[in-house]
């Protein structure tokens, strides 16, 4: 008796994204920030505390931080004050500032032995691996938020990127300026992002009593 040929039956796989909130990742508060920085200094993480305030103040996605080259931030064997990277989305360079505490925390961490001779600003801790993964750094943002008792679900890579960007646009509504340190090509992308018309609007109904 022949028997017919039946289509392979797979395990249903659990969805990625099941028991997970999904959607846009809340930026860190300045008392957020703060309370890494001063973990990341007790403990004297030199590399973690290096790549927090590079990604805060860089304002890159996840994908481009961890690429970035010691000759990104370098010049004259001096820290650079502004820096320049070629986005990988949308193939054009933006620009953003370094800090005074960004450029001493990174000035700390090339002085590390890991990183004599090495190309990358976030090398791989394996010789096949020239930097760190995206999935890396986000396991790495992770132990960040979870550290000061924050919910690891509601913060992510993006979140590093939307901190710095989010303050400026309370201090000053000016979303042109917003575009610009983001590196987006239209003003409706930063809008959205900032979840800007959500949040004027919850603000303007939290100033109304009934």
């Amino acid at each position: 008796m022949d028997i017919p040929n039946l289509p392979a039956i797979r395990a249903r796989r659990t969805a990625w994204n099941k028991g997970r909130i999904v959607g846009q990742k809340r930026p860190l508060k300045p008392k957020h920030v703060w309370a890494i920085r001063v973990r990341l200094e007790l403990a004297e993480n030199h590399r973690d505390l290096a790549l927090f305030n590079l990604a805060i103040d860089s304002k890159l996605r996840g994908c481009d931080l961890v690429k970035m080259k010691v000759v990104d931030i370098m010049a004259a064997g001096q820290i650079k004050e502004r820096a320049s990277v070629l986005q990988s989305k949308t193939k054009k360079p933006v620009r953003f500032e370094m800090s005074e505490g960004t450029r001493s925390s990174l000035e700390r961490w090339m002085r590390e032995p890991l990183m004599i001779g090495s190309e990358y600003l976030w090398p791989g801790r394996f010789h096949e691996r020239l930097h760190i993964s995206t999935r890396q750094y986000a396991r790495i943002v992770r132990n960040w938020v979870t550290s000061i008792g924050l919910e690891a679900s509601a913060y992510g890579t993006h979140s590093m990127r939307r901190t710095k960007v989010t303050q400026i646009y309370k201090k000053t509504g000016n979303l042109r300026a917003v575009q610009l340190l983001l590196g987006h090509t239209k003003m409706d992308s930063t809008v959205r992002y900032l979840g800007v018309e959500l949040e004027d609007a919850l603000t303007l109904a939290e100033t109304i009593e009934i």
